[in-house]
């Protein structure tokens, strides 16, 4: 979707420059400046310089440091006495874990069953009380409400708060310092604390110098709040349907955020999970970078060719942490999306000799069997007939294609699984 740019006349609602300035001297006690990457590849499908803003090698993994400890910062002293609880999956109970251990507050954060173990052990580590509940982040959101009123512990919350925002948008600062004539700048998306500030900083600077930055988000698809809420003038919720992308896997944009995101982002667009897994299977080889699923959007996207870039170019890696497990099985999914890793299913002729043959057609084309199942018990298979499933490593989607193309000369008829 696009949008309408807002007039330099319009106020943009939220934190001004100078409370993204001094939330920069709040942060820059904890969080660190961190890199902007030139990206060769990235400038080859955009066309225009481009570089990779790495808050995946921020501390605690993400940006969401930036915007607890703003938060945290502000709390007095009675509130701070109090403590303060979170319900996270992720990157923000690490964020909240972490600036309450700078700050001297206890932190009690609610997670679900499930999270991943990296993640929990990475929020225990910084001193928080975490409390597993549930198997969604309902359990955990109903958990911490209920906890704030009976312990009166302040509730930090991931995105929807002016601290929040002004603290995420210092990553929109120090943007402009490493790249001043930064044209556009593509931003992910889950409830908006990153991209309003980012966006609000970008669009305030472009006022007041007269300039023309252009400022992108990305969602998951099957979680894309913000493309119908806009489109309709208000916050609308959606279902999240399942997503690798778990940090932004959000329903509905946040209130402060979604009234900053409406007068400042330019476009919004959505990527697909194979096009998320093919992103992160990319920063691996071509930056060595490694980057969570929800991090990797805006490369997604750039890949994807839904981006178009004016003038030099910034992509936001927002994160890093992804559980080695998951990274194995997301690598396997990039490799395939992007024809490099083949999985078939073969029928057979019940006789001898066919599962040489099958293997020989495979080694004329140069093509590396990584496994292989030979069974009886396809679904559709004649009572004559056995199923081959092939694993294959093939140089890409040319390559993958010859090699099904020499199996059906041969009279086989390969099925892909994916």
């Amino acid at each position: 979707m696009t949008l309408t740019n807002p007039e330099p006349s319009v106020t943009i609602p939220g934190p001004t420059l100078d409370d993204f300035q001094q939330a920069r001297q709040v942060v820059s006690t904890v969080a660190q400046v961190t890199p902007m990457e030139v990206s060769r590849f990235l400038e080859e499908i955009l066309g225009v310089p481009s570089f990779m803003k790495c808050e995946n090698l921020q501390r605690t993994g993400s940006y969401k440091i930036r915007g607890a400890y703003n938060r945290m910062s502000k709390l007095s002293d009675e509130e701070r006495a109090r403590g303060v609880v979170a319900a996270s999956a992720g990157n923000h109970a690490q964020g909240v874990a972490f600036a309450a251990k700078e700050l001297g507050i206890k932190a009690t954060i609610f997670t679900p069953v499930g999270v991943a173990l990296p993640k929990l052990q990475a929020t225990r580590s910084y001193g928080a009380d975490v409390i597993l509940t549930g198997d969604t982040m309902e359990g955990p959101l109903h958990a911490a409400a209920t906890f704030a009123d009976e312990t009166g512990a302040v509730r930090i919350p991931p995105f929807d708060h002016v601290d929040v925002v002004a603290g995420q948008g210092t990553v929109g600062l120090e943007i402009l310092d490493q790249v001043p004539d930064v044209a556009t700048v593509i931003v992910p998306i889950g409830g908006g604390g990153l991209m309003s500030g980012v966006a609000s900083v970008m669009k305030q600077h472009a006022a007041k110098t007269g300039k023309d930055i252009r400022v992108i988000g990305v969602q998951a698809e099957n979680a894309a709040p913000y493309p119908l809420s806009l489109d309709a003038g208000e916050i609308v919720e959606v279902a999240v349907q399942p997503t690798i992308a778990d940090g932004i896997a959000v329903s509905k944009p946040g209130v402060v955020n979604f009234d900053i995101i409406s007068h400042t982002v330019d476009d919004v667009v959505t990527v697909t999970d194979d096009e998320i897994a093919r992103a992160i299977l990319v920063l691996l080889e071509r930056a060595k970078m490694v980057v969570e699923p929800a991090g990797a959007v805006a490369v997604a996207a750039a890949l994807a060719g839904k981006i178009k870039a004016t003038g030099p170019t910034v992509v936001v890696l927002s994160g890093g942490n992804i559980d080695p497990m998951i990274l194995e099985r997301v690598i396997s999914r990039g490799l395939a999306s992007s024809g490099r890793y083949l999985k078939m299913r073969i029928p057979l002729p019940d006789r001898p000799g066919q599962l040489a043959k099958t293997s020989e057609i495979v080694a004329e084309q140069n093509a590396n069997v990584v496994e292989v199942l030979h069974t009886r018990h396809g679904t559709g298979l004649q009572i004559s007939q056995v199923e081959l499933e092939l694993h294959i490593e093939t140089r890409g989607p040319e390559h993958a294609e010859q090699v099904l193309d020499a199996l059906r000369r041969e009279g086989y008829e390969p099925r892909i699984d994916f």
